[in-house]
């Protein structure tokens, strides 16, 4: 199975690009999917340990525990101690399935892939791009978002030019979704019958490595 890593800065379409793996057929692992469940679930315990104000009717509040660890490099590091292994488990899961079902082709759907060196764990990776003005402007018609809060969020990614040069594919979609699509099934038909790199079977007692 060869295993794509799927990537983007905000603004760019990478959610709908995953979207369009989803409909052709390609099982596709949402990282920050999972975090949204694991704020639900498993990290609730050992991150009301660490940040008790977070906690709000016994889940994670996305909003308190970011204001808990902003411009704190410490706090962040420990929370992402607690929360990387888990997401890398429930990567290893979502990788041993698709192996189960025979799936020739598995996306992992990561923001911050390049920025975390999360490319290691992928045969290819693919970036989704689109021009520094159609970026802007998908951004800032977002509700509550402001030129302030844009260029913070830009200040933590890598650039969309170092990440373009580092990828094996680019999907473009600034030429609109329906163009995008065609470029998502012109890397399937490329990448069809390659190798990918041999899964093993997960480690029971959890990853040790915190990315």
């Amino acid at each position: 199975m060869l295993v794509l890593g799927l990537t983007g800065s905000i603004g760019m379409g990478k959610t709908a690009t995953a979207g369009l793996f989803r409909d052709l057929g390609i099982p596709v692992h949402d990282a920050d999917g999972a975090v949204h469940l694991l704020y639900r679930t498993t990290a609730v315990q050992p991150i009301a340990a660490l940040f008790p104000a977070a906690i709000v009717a016994g889940v994670v509040d996305r909003k308190l525990l970011g204001a808990e660890v902003l411009n704190d490099p410490e706090k962040l590091r420990l929370l992402e101690s607690v929360v990387h292994p888990l997401v890398r488990r429930m990567e290893q899961e979502f990788l041993q399935k698709a192996l189960a079902k025979r799936a020739a082709l598995a996306v992992l759907d990561i923001p911050l892939l390049l920025e975390t060196g999360g490319e290691e764990r992928c045969d290819a990776v693919i970036v989704v791009s689109a021009s520094a003005f159609i970026q802007k402007e998908r951004v800032l018609a977002r509700p509550g978002m402001s030129e302030e809060k844009f260029a913070s969020v830009l200040a933590q990614q890598m650039p969309d030019e170092e990440k373009r040069r580092r990828a094996h594919f680019v999907v473009d979609t600034g030429r609109g979704f329906a163009d995008a699509k065609r470029q998502v099934r012109s890397i399937i038909r490329c990448l069809a019958g390659r190798p990918g790199r041999h899964m093993a079977p997960i480690n029971q007692s959890g990853p040790d490595d915190v990315a």
